[in-house]
C-alpha cells in the first residue's frame, strides 16, 4: 500500500487532500477521527479518501509546507489532560450516521463579565473543567456520530480549533460566517454543505453553549428520534419543565402529557409558544403537556432544504450562493461574503419551523439549561446547604443563596453576610447584582458600550492563533503585557510605527527575529525591538513559552502593526 505524499500515512492514496490529512493544518493526535477519515470509501463514490466528503478541488496555495511548520494553534506537544472523546466508530448497518452541527456564535452579554463579545460563554469553563463548547462536542460523539461540523465567526475560528484539539476531536468542517445572521442561515449553510455529498445526511443541530449533564441519556433520546427524522420529519427536542420559566420558548405537542420520559417517542408538534408571561408559563407548567424549546433539531439535509424551498426561498437562494462560493482558508471554509450580504437575519423558528407541517417533538426528561444568565449558572453549579456557590479564591462568611466567583489570578473575593447576591470578579471588571435582577446584566453592558467602555466587549485575555496575551499595567506612553505562545506557535513577521518593545522571557525558550538576525532567547534573558524594525517571535519548544513585553511609544493600540508574513493567513486588521 502506498504512503501519502503529504502526511506519510499508509491508508491514503497519494497525496492526501487537505480536508483529511492529519498534518493539514494541525498534527492531530494519533487516535482521532481525522486519521480514520483518510480511508477512501468506494461505496460512496469517494475517490479522494475524504470519507464521502468529496468536493470539486480548488487550486489553492498551501499556507505553509506540510511537515515543516504545523499549525501552531494545535501544537503537537501540548498535553491533553482531559479524557479523550470516544472515537467515531463506524455504526452498525441498522444505525444511520448522525452529523452533529454545532452553532458557535453569540454576543456574550448575559453572562458578562466572564462572557463578552470577543470571548462568549461557550468557550468558558462555567460549570466544570471544560468549556461548554468542549462539553457539547463530547456529548455528540461516539458510535453512530460523525465528526462535528462547526459554524462559527471568523474571530472565533482559532479558538474553536484549539479547544477541539484539547479534547482530541477533529472536525469534519469549520464553516466561517462572513457576518452573524442568526440561526436560520447558519443551519441552512450546514445542511447545504452536507447535502452536496449526501442529501439524506442526518443533521443534529445544537447550540454549543448549553448544559446537558446526562450525555448518554441525551444520545439515547437522539437514537429514539432517528426513525422519524429519516422518514422526512423535522424533530425538535422538548425539555420537561420543572418551573414556570418565562425566559424560554415553549412547545405544545399533540395529545396528553407524556406518560414516560424514560422511553420517549416523537409526537406531532402543534405549535411554538413565544416566551410567555408569568401567568401563561404557570398554566402551561400545570397542564403537564407543554415542554421547553431547547433549540435542538434532527432532520435530513434534504428535508430542511425542502422546508426552506417552501417557506423561505429568497433566503435559500442567497445562502446557496454563499455556500457555492465557499473558499478554503487553512483548516476553515469561508462562506462567500458577497451573497451573504443579502441574507436575512432570522431565527430558524421564524424562518421555517413555525410554518412547516412535518414537525415532531421528542420529550426529553433529563436535566438541561441554556445558561441564559447568572441565575441559571447558580442553579446548575450546585449550591451548598446554604444556597451558596463559590468559584476560585472566595471566602464566604454567613452568606446565603448567592453566587460568588473570582476569575482573576491572585484576586481574593470576600463576602460577609450577603444574601441573594451575584458577585463575579475579573481582572478588569467586577459585577455585583441582586439575583432577582440577573437578567438586567445585558442592560448594563449596553450602557457600558454606549459609553465607549472597552470592558463592555473586550476580554482581558486576548486569544490569538498562536496563544494569548493580557495587559498587566498601562500608563502614558507605556504598557506591560504577559504573552503566552503555544509550542510551535509563531507571531507574524511585523513592525510597528509608533512603539518599541522589550521582551523578557520568563518561561521556556523563544526564537526571536530582529531585522536579519535570528537567535534563541532563554529564561531570564531579554531583547530590545527598536521602533520600525521587522521582528518575529516563535516558540520552537515543546512547552508553552511565556514572556513579559514592555511597550513604549506615542501610540500603543493593537492596530499599530504591519504584517509581512503570517502563518495564519490573517489579513490587515483581522483578529484571530
Amino acid at each position: 500500500m502506498q504512503r501519502c505524499a503529504t502526511c506519510r500515512c499508509r491508508t491514503c492514496r497519494p497525496p492526501c487532500p487537505p480536508a483529511c490529512c492529519p498534518r493539514w493544518p494541525p498534527r492531530w493526535p494519533e487516535k482521532t477521527a481525522t486519521r480514520a477519515r483518510c480511508n477512501p470509501d468506494p461505496a460512496r463514490g469517494d475517490a479522494r479518501g475524504t470519507g464521502g466528503h468529496a468536493r470539486p478541488a480548488r487550486a489553492t496555495k498551501p499556507p505553509f509546507a506540510p511537515g515543516t511548520l504545523r499549525h501552531p494553534a494545535i501544537p503537537e506537544a501540548r498535553s491533553v489532560t482531559a479524557q479523550a472523546v470516544p472515537p467515531s466508530a463506524p455504526p452498525s448497518p441498522r444505525s444511520p450516521v448522525v452529523h452533529p452541527v454545532l452553532l458557535c456564535g453569540g454576543s456574550g452579554t448575559r453572562l458578562w463579565p466572564l462572557s463578552r463579545k470577543s470571548y462568549p460563554k461557550q468557550f468558558a469553563p462555567l460549570t466544570g473543567a471544560e468549556s461548554l463548547f468542549q462539553a457539547s462536542a463530547r456529548r455528540l460523539a461516539g458510535p453512530g456520530f460523525a465528526a462535528p461540523l462547526v459554524v462559527t465567526a471568523s474571530d472565533f475560528r482559532f479558538i474553536v480549533l484549539e479547544q477541539l484539539a484539547q479534547i482530541e476531536t477533529a472536525p469534519a468542517a469549520l464553516l466561517i460566517e462572513p457576518a452573524p445572521r442568526n440561526t436560520a442561515p447558519a443551519i441552512l449553510a450546514a445542511a447545504l454543505w452536507l447535502a452536496a455529498d449526501d442529501p439524506g445526511a442526518l443533521l443534529l443541530v445544537a447550540p454549543s453553549d448549553h448544559v446537558v449533564p446526562d450525555a448518554e441519556g441525551f444520545r439515547a433520546a437522539v437514537a429514539a428520534a432517528l426513525p422519524a427524522a429519516a422518514a422526512g420529519r423535522i424533530v425538535t427536542f422538548g425539555i420537561r419543565p420543572d418551573r414556570a420559566e418565562t425566559g424560554y420558548g415553549w412547545l405544545e405537542p399533540e395529545g396528553s402529557a407524556p406518560a414516560d420520559f424514560t422511553a420517549p417517542a416523537p409526537r406531532p408538534l402543534c405549535r411554538f409558544v413565544e416566551k410567555p408571561d408569568a401567568a401563561t408559563a404557570a398554566a402551561m407548567l400545570a397542564d403537564g403537556r407543554h415542554l421547553w424549546n431547547a433549540g435542538i433539531f434532527l432532520f435530513t439535509a434534504a428535508t430542511l432544504i425542502a422546508a426552506f424551498e417552501a417557506h423561505a426561498p429568497v433566503l435559500l437562494a442567497a445562502v446557496r450562493a454563499s455556500v457555492a462560493g465557499t473558499q478554503p482558508d487553512l483548516a476553515f471554509q469561508r462562506l462567500d461574503p458577497a451573497p451573504w450580504e443579502a441574507v436575512e437575519d432570522i431565527s430558524i423558528d421564524y424562518a421555517v419551523m413555525e410554518k412547516a407541517g412535518n414537525l415532531d417533538v421528542l420529550p426529553y426528561g433529563g436535566a438541561w439549561s441554556d445558561l441564559g444568565g447568572w441565575e441559571a449558572v447558580w442553579r446548575e453549579t450546585g449550591p451548598d446547604a446554604a444556597g451558596v456557590v463559590t468559584q476560585g479564591a472566595v471566602t464566604a462568611l454567613g452568606c446565603a443563596d448567592s453566587l460568588l466567583r473570582s476569575e482573576a489570578e491572585g484576586l481574593q473575593l470576600v463576602a460577609i453576610g450577603v444574601k441573594d447576591l451575584i458577585a463575579v470578579a475579573m481582572p478588569d471588571a467586577v459585577l455585583v447584582a441582586d439575583r432577582a435582577h440577573a437578567q438586567d446584566v445585558k442592560l448594563a453592558v449596553a450602557r457600558l458600550k454606549a459609553g465607549g467602555v472597552a470592558q463592555a466587549e473586550e476580554f482581558p485575555r486576548d486569544h490569538r492563533p498562536w496563544g494569548w496575551f493580557e495587559s498587566l499595567a498601562r500608563g502614558p506612553r507605556f504598557q506591560v503585557k504577559r504573552i503566552l505562545v503555544h509550542p510551535g506557535g509563531q507571531l507574524s513577521l511585523q513592525s510597528h510605527h509608533h512603539r518599541a518593545e522589550h521582551w523578557i522571557v520568563v518561561e521556556g525558550t523563544a526564537r526571536v527575529t530582529i531585522g536579519d538576525e535570528v537567535r534563541l532567547v532563554t529564561e531570564n534573558q531579554s531583547v530590545y525591538i527598536p521602533l520600525g524594525v521587522r521582528h518575529r517571535l516563535e516558540n520552537p519548544g515543546k512547552l508553552p513559552m511565556v514572556l513579559i513585553e514592555v511597550q513604549t511609544g506615542s501610540y500603543l493600540g493593537e492596530d499599530d502593526i504591519q504584517r509581512y508574513e503570517d502563518a495564519y493567513a490573517r489579513g490587515p486588521g483581522t483578529r484571530g
